[in-house]
């Protein structure tokens, strides 16, 4: 059993659709009901033809398809990345220290030149390996403020370089928590006020495990000046 086309309206059909349509008010406002479609043209059994597409454009004719995209590589898990491709890093803040060197000159500058040969010699030493930080804040600061003081310019802070080697997990970790904490430390009350700069020091002295703290000097002291 076939299905039984509609044969839509004729135009008296649908001029009589739109009398009764003007007369029916709407559930929806703003939406007005569509007759049907016009009765479609005697076509003598034939298939009506398919619609006309319209031409192309000549711009979109002459515009080239976009390129294919690159091919992902396949890669199994467990497999080592090719040599040639770069490192991405592990993304983390380097060490405070290591941003010293290219800050702003606050010191005399031929005592930072000696600083940086090695040529001048901390006057008191402090030694924190071993202390956690909560430890090694208040000693810091104490070691500070009693140099100032005792008319002390040029000191010796000792943090080691830190752990590195086997220690380190697949989970990236900043090493010498004390090396990157000093800085910091230096540089905000209360010994901001008693510091001027904050370097390195020189291998003979510790190098990258150890800073120069060069000191303000202090209100009632007469040794030095700068």
């Amino acid at each position: 059993m076939t299905r039984r086309r509609s044969r839509g309206l004729n135009p008296e059909e649908a001029a009589l659709w739109h009398r009764v349509a003007q007369t029916v008010r709407p559930l929806r406002p703003g939406r007005t009901a569509e007759p049907p479609p016009p009765h479609p043209p005697d076509t003598g059994g034939e298939p009506p033809a398919p619609p006309a597409t319209p031409p192309a454009s000549p711009a979109a004719a002459s515009a080239a398809p976009p390129p294919p995209a690159a091919p992902i590589p396949p890669f199994r898990i467990g497999e080592r990345a090719g040599e040639s491709a770069p490192s991405p890093g592990h993304g983390l803040v380097p060490a405070y220290g290591a941003s010293l060197p290219s800050g702003p000159l606050r010191m005399d500058a031929r005592a930072f030149a000696k600083l940086g040969r090695g040529k001048l010699h901390p006057e008191a030493r402090i030694d924190l390996h071993g202390l956690t930080l909560a430890e090694a804040e208040p000693a810091l600061a104490r070691f500070v403020l009693s140099s100032q003081a005792a008319g002390r310019r040029l000191v010796l802070v000792i943090t080691g370089k830190g752990r590195t080697g086997a220690e380190i997990g697949p989970i990236p970790a900043r090493q010498g928590l004390l090396r990157a904490q000093v800085p910091i430390w230096l540089g905000r009350p209360p010994l901001s006020a008693a510091v001027v700069q904050a370097v390195p020091a020189h291998r003979r002295h510790g190098g990258e495990g150890a800073f120069y703290v060069w000191l303000r000097r202090h209100p009632g002291g007469r040794r030095g000046a700068g």
